[in-house]
């Protein structure tokens, strides 16, 4: 992507995430780049680890003027490990988590962990991954770990959005939420990233919900307090 076709609200959010990046102690941000157009940022180049990936995303979705961020971002380890080594570790993690039941199980090629078996709750599935995801040589993380069919409790949709509006951190107000079966949808829009995904994690809790579609848009501009950086003292 040139200069040339970059508008000056691009490179202000380029730079603001290169700068958070670099701001982020969790990582090492140095071989990382960094586009923008539109709202969307790309992150490329490479790192060391992959929960340090994943932190490198963290650290961009917070930038204000950020409305989604492509991860291609290459894990590079500094020392490689053997897959049984990593399996070994994983099943050490699953089983300290007294969240995690035995049903769930793991598989790992090329430092590429799969986590299947059923659980009763979304924060079970949750739990797995960032369970595994710090390993020490693993590169990727794809959980198809499913969530047992329940009866949803009729007013499961009411108890969604109460727990929205009770948030302190999240303004609800233009948050709406379907509820069809098992599946919760959650539509409208919201200021930052932030308050996207504690929408998503309010709505995963509720009993019998086994899918959150979670498609609440960013608006920075619509976000309390906003304001230019550079007018910031």
């Amino acid at each position: 992507m040139s200069n040339a076709t970059l508008t000056s609200t691009d490179v202000r959010v380029r730079d603001a995430v290169m700068r958070q990046l670099e701001w982020d102690p969790e990582f090492d941000a140095s071989a990382i780049g960094v586009t923008a157009k539109d709202g969307a940022v790309t992150l490329t180049g490479y790192i060391n680890s992959y929960s340090g990936k994943l932190a490198a995303e963290r650290a961009a979705k917070r930038v204000r003027g950020v409305r989604g961020v492509a991860n291609d971002i290459d894990v590079r380890l500094k020392l490689e490990r053997t897959d049984t080594d990593i399996a070994a570790d994983v099943v050490g993690a699953l089983e300290l988590h007294h969240t995690i039941p035995e049903a769930v199980q793991a598989a790992v090629h090329v430092g590429h962990v799969t986590l299947t078996g059923t659980v009763d709750w979304m924060f079970q599935k949750s739990d797995a991954e960032r369970a595994v995801r710090h390993i020490r040589g693993v590169r990727h993380v794809i959980n198809r770990i499913a969530i047992a069919p329940r009866v949803v409790e009729r007013d499961v949709r009411r108890r969604i959005v109460d727990a929205l509006h009770r948030n302190a951190d999240l303004d609800a107000r233009h948050v709406m939420v379907t509820v069809t079966g098992d599946h919760a949808v959650l539509t409208g829009t919201v200021g930052t990233w932030l308050q996207r995904n504690i929408a998503a994690r309010a709505a995963a809790g509720a009993p019998g919900i086994g899918v959150v579609d979670n498609q609440i848009v960013i608006e920075p501009g619509h976000a309390p307090g906003w304001q230019n950086e550079d007018e910031i003292c």
